[in-house]
């Protein structure tokens, strides 16, 4: 599809090509469908609706504020919100086997574990009668197509995006980070759920981790993270049951010995990637949203999320344009990229915190002391998590509200301490205060 589409007569409807039927095309449809334009949806896959087999990741989603916004402006939200299971806290599995659960937010929180192919054949079944679903040649045979506009969300290797390569000032990074992924899948116990639903389970060993996502048919989705190298050690059945026994002995009676080697060894492990670019426009012909504009790794629940926002956050613009693509397609990509930008990184540094920090006992006291907090001072401190999954603030401002709320926490910790240790004549020393320095360093880069 040929970025130089000509404009059609300003007599009929103006026309948009979404490139891509995924999660965020299937949106974007349904979002201009809505506004009265003449919607075509382009996938090269087979029609997911009538597929036996749905190909593509399959990693549970985690459906949150920004996402349930969306689905609302177009009127589907409590139809999903039924299909999902609701995850009010993390459940952290130790190596003992010892649970202790870590609430998302204040109580009535939570988040929500829905099916990727469920979600998108709702999705798909929206703009289904406004908009023609076509699908592109399967012998990849060049087909023309006019449009007014052309929307790629046709995911992290965007065919779209590729166009944007050629022009000058276009910035784009790709990156590989040296951990896959395996899905394993937890079968029911007795017709009901193995472990307890309305948790997402983490089994966290500070380099790699596993967790669990509920499904509807009372299946957990495990979804296994770890280094590509380690991935590489194991390579026979046995080899595979000692190191669950070793690093995640509690899980094996839950998935089954057999089931757990069938699955492991099923399929490589999958790579992971993120991908920042900017502009995120092409004149007024072509925008890209979802993960052809940044595809983030999973371990926020942010990707869907942020994608949906995409669509919610362009039909803000225009609004505010009288729907004006020579000037909202760069209102855009000014608004959206410092947010989306954002929240890549900060999807990978929870990586981190899911797979480590979550051990640590200062984590654990400042999650309690964020949340006391903010159940005193409601507006004036939100935690960081908070802001991202249950407010539409931006996620840049986000950040920096975090950090500033961050710096004046842990100076208050800090003078607390020095006070403390005051009166005691064993600490009145230059190691004591370089000690409570490192202290300071620490606490702000972990907050």
């Amino acid at each position: 599809m040929d970025l130089s589409a000509k404009k059609k007569k300003s007599s009929g409807k103006k026309k948009v090509a979404v490139v891509g039927g995924g999660l965020v095309g299937a949106l974007c449809a349904s979002f201009f469908a809505k506004r009265g334009f003449d919607v075509a949806l382009f996938e090269s896959r087979e029609d997911i609706r009538c597929a036996k087999v749905v190909k593509g990741r399959s990693i549970n989603l985690a459906l949150s504020h920004r996402g349930r916004q969306a689905l609302k402006h177009i009127g589907i939200e409590e139809k999903i919100v039924s299909m999902g299971i609701p995850m009010r806290a993390r459940m952290i599995h130790s190596l003992s086997g010892k649970c202790s659960p870590i609430p998302y937010g204040r109580k009535g929180q939570y988040i929500l574990s829905v099916g990727r192919a469920n979600l998108n054949k709702e999705l798909l079944s929206e703009p289904v009668d406004i908009c023609s679903l076509g699908d592109c040649r399967p012998d990849g045979a060049e087909r023309d197509f006019e449009a007014d506009l052309i929307v790629g969300c046709d995911g992290a290797f965007s065919t779209t995006r590729k166009q944007f390569l050629r022009r000058s000032r276009f910035d784009y990074s790709q990156t590989y980070i040296p951990h896959g992924y395996i899905e394993l899948t937890m079968p029911p116990r007795n017709g009901d759920f193995a472990m307890e639903p309305n948790f997402l389970h983490i089994w966290p060993r500070n380099t790699f981790m596993m967790i669990a996502l509920p499904n509807l048919d009372k299946t957990f989705t495990c979804t296994l993270f770890m280094p590509f190298e380690d991935f590489e050690k194991i390579t026979t059945g046995d080899e595979l049951i000692a190191f669950f026994q070793k690093h995640f002995p509690d899980s094996i009676p839950l998935i089954g010995v057999e089931a757990l080697k069938r699955d492991f060894f099923m399929l490589p492990a999958q790579a992971l990637v993120w991908v920042k670019c900017s502009p995120y426009h092409v004149l007024d012909r072509c925008v890209l949203m979802g993960d052809a504009a940044h595809a983030m790794v999973p371990f926020y629940g942010q990707g869907m999320n942020a994608g949906f926002e995409d669509c919610l956050v362009f039909n803000e613009i225009m609004d505010q344009f009288n729907e004006d693509f020579a000037a909202v397609l760069p209102e855009f990509s000014r608004v959206r990229a410092p947010d989306d930008h954002a929240m890549c990184e900060l999807a990978m540094y929870n990586y981190i915190e899911m797979r480590s920090h979550v051990n640590s006992r200062y984590f654990l006291f400042r999650k309690y002391l964020d949340g006391a907090l903010n159940y005193i001072m409601p507006k004036t401190i939100i935690p960081l998590y908070t802001m991202i999954t249950f407010t539409r603030t931006r996620y840049h401002e986000a950040v920096i509200q975090w950090q500033c709320v961050c710096l004046s926490l842990n100076r208050c910790l800090l003078e607390h301490i020095r006070s403390c240790l005051a009166g005691c004549p064993f600490c009145r020393c230059e190691a004591s205060e370089d000690f409570l320095n490192t202290f300071l360093r620490r606490t702000q880069s972990t907050g």
